[in-house]
């Protein structure tokens, strides 16, 4: 059975337009509507912090006067990205001289934030952090030097504590300062490392034989 050629073109010409028609429909739908995009980030209306919903799981972020020091966050932690230091002073008196959260490592899970008995660790809005080097990411919400004793539970309940996210923040602007010239050091690493690896990798010329 032989097909016209002439109907044989039409309907390849059909074909062809009607599938162009077809890929455009979504175009055309949203041709005349109002764009949804946004010059993120210096151009927006609000901060999206702002519009994040309340339980979004951003950093990590601790209020040390609420904490009683019982480790339970970092025990709860599967990757260990939180660290407690408890030790005795020289009255004897216990209390804490290190809680740092390594926000390179964590994976925002929350579970650090379930048995802590007095909220003392919560999840930020924050989301935003960049830096020269993953140091920038180590956040310390007890300075070097300080020496905080744990709260009690009951008064750490009754202790206001600031706006959620402002404590991250303020952590994350601490890391940014403390590592801002580190970043030539960590350059020099990695291109030290880069020879390191190249070297190993050029095979060593074979001494020649000694004669005897």
């Amino acid at each position: 059975m032989t097909t016209n050629p002439v109907s044989g073109y039409i309907r390849g010409i059909w074909d062809t337009s009607s599938t162009i028609f077809e890929g455009l429909v979504v175009t055309l739908a949203n041709f005349l509507r109002r764009p949804i995009t946004i010059q993120y980030p210096d151009r927006v209306p609000v901060p999206v912090v702002e519009t994040l919903p309340p339980r979004y799981r951003g950093f990590v972020e601790v209020d040390p006067r609420q904490c009683t020091g019982c480790k339970l966050c970092a025990t709860a932690c599967p990757i260990d990205c939180i660290h407690i230091v408890v030790e005795k002073n020289q009255e004897k008196q216990r209390g804490m001289t290190d809680f740092s959260v390594d926000i390179g490592k964590c994976m925002y899970c929350g579970l650090c934030v379930e048995p802590c008995p007095t909220g003392a660790i919560r999840m930020s809005p924050n989301f935003e952090a960049a830096g020269g080097n993953l140091d920038c990411l180590v956040y310390r919400y007890i300075k070097p030097g300080e020496f905080i004793p744990p709260a009690k539970a009951k008064a750490a309940l009754e202790t206001p504590t600031p706006p959620r996210g402002e404590l991250a923040e303020k952590a994350m602007r601490e890391a940014l300062l403390e590592n801002a010239d580190a970043r030539p050091a960590l350059e020099k690493a990695v291109r030290t490392k880069t020879e390191l690896e190249a070297a190993a990798q050029t095979p060593t010329p074979e001494k020649p034989a000694s004669k005897e």
